[in-house]
């Protein structure tokens, strides 16, 4: 098969789809890798290392789209992109397509075959692709909260771990999945005081065990929220729900709840956010304010840390990047549950059911379109 690795155009993004490493593999396996020129030097990687590994390498950007079977890349196809995008291409990426309708809107019209990195999920109910930029962006969103919170950026002036004698920062953790679980565990280390909503029992009870003391981890209803926003000076959105939008669970007059200066990291951007008033940002540009409220709503944070990164999603994305070129999309998805729920959309019709409520769009069966 030949595959195409183009270089990430959107706004301070420094990763790349795969590591020189990688790039063997599929050599070593009888594939032709295009990758284009300069797309690992944001993580590290130069063009050298790639042709080493017996990659092509590439000039022009389209030139990645023209000939390859496959694209293989980290963040969703940008509008400058569509146009390169062709019939029957497999593109195998992170789409996020529940927030970004004209973004599924192409590549319905492009007839392309989408198999987003997101919803490829095991029968554990875990997403293998998706967890370790989540572990990035959960412990980032620590980092990040607390920067946010000083009074030169439009924080209340609030020091996240505190000192003797005066109180460390409240920090408010909203979901306790792979991305909450990593941001309680970084504030909390970070010397904050931590509260953790999560909503399914079990998970309840396992946070309650794994994290430190100084976490609290309380069931997840409207007044464990209303009473936390008052006394947060640091929210974390962390909810995630399978393909589809994220529940809005912070309201425009909520924020009139929160102190001056406190600050929302909104982690669940790529689904569109848990609270009314996110939108996202860039790197560049990274917050905006709303009723005193600091909104942090980049939607590619791990991008900010690229080296680390490319090699952890590298690691997960790879083997099933070479099953599809190795068996072809058909087989691949066929032999490999995980891997087909993966399966957005194929030559028009969206096959997760997410993606197609969001919209009011028509849901295909991947078995059915298959």
């Amino acid at each position: 098969m030949i595959v195409g690795v183009p270089k990430e155009i959107k706004n301070h993004e420094y990763r790349v789809g795969i590591t020189p490493t990688g790039a063997g593999e599929f050599v070593k396996s009888g594939h032709k890798l295009l990758v284009e020129k300069g797309a690992g030097l944001g993580s590290g990687f130069a063009d050298d290392d790639y042709t080493s590994a017996g990659a092509t390498m590439v000039d022009a950007h389209k030139d990645v789209y023209a000939e390859p079977e496959m694209i293989y890349k980290i963040k969703e196809p940008l509008p400058e992109e569509y146009n390169l995008l062709k019939e029957n291409q497999i593109v195998f990426t992170y789409f996020h397509f529940a927030a970004d309708q004209k973004l599924t809107r192409a590549c319905i019209d492009r007839k392309i075959i989408a198999i987003a990195y997101e919803t490829i999920e095991l029968d554990d109910g875990s997403l293998p692709l998706l967890k370790p930029m989540s572990e990035i962006a959960g412990r980032m969103s620590a980092i990040v909260g607390a920067y946010y919170l000083g009074r030169p950026l439009g924080g209340m002036g609030v020091l996240m771990c505190g000192v003797p004698g005066v109180a460390p920062a409240e920090f408010l953790v909203l979901g306790g999945g792979t991305v909450g679980m990593n941001a309680a565990r970084i504030a909390a280390g970070m010397g904050a005081s931590v509260t953790v909503l999560e909503i399914v029992e079990p998970r309840l009870r396992y946070l309650e065990d794994v994290l430190p003391p100084n976490v609290k981890v309380l069931k997840f209803n409207d007044s464990n929220l209303l009473e936390s926003l008052k006394r947060a000076d640091v929210v974390i959105g962390a909810i995630l729900v399978h393909g589809a939008k994220a529940p809005k669970v912070i309201k425009r007059d909520m924020l009139k709840l929160m102190k001056k200066g406190s600050v929302i990291v909104d982690v669940s951007v790529d689904q569109g956010g848990i609270a009314e008033t996110t939108k996202p940002t860039l790197h560049s540009n990274p917050v905006f304010e709303v009723d005193g409220v600091v909104h942090y709503c980049v939607a590619n944070m791990p991008g900010a840390y690229p080296r680390t990164s490319t090699l952890a999603i590298t690691n997960v994305t790879l083997p099933y990047a070479l099953e599809i070129a190795n068996k072809g999309y058909r087989e691949a998805l066929h032999h490999d549950k995980a891997l087909l729920k993966g399966l957005n959309m194929i030559r028009g019709k969206v096959t997760n059911k997410g993606v197609a409520d969001a919209f009011g769009l028509k849901f295909w069966s991947p078995e059915e379109v298959l």
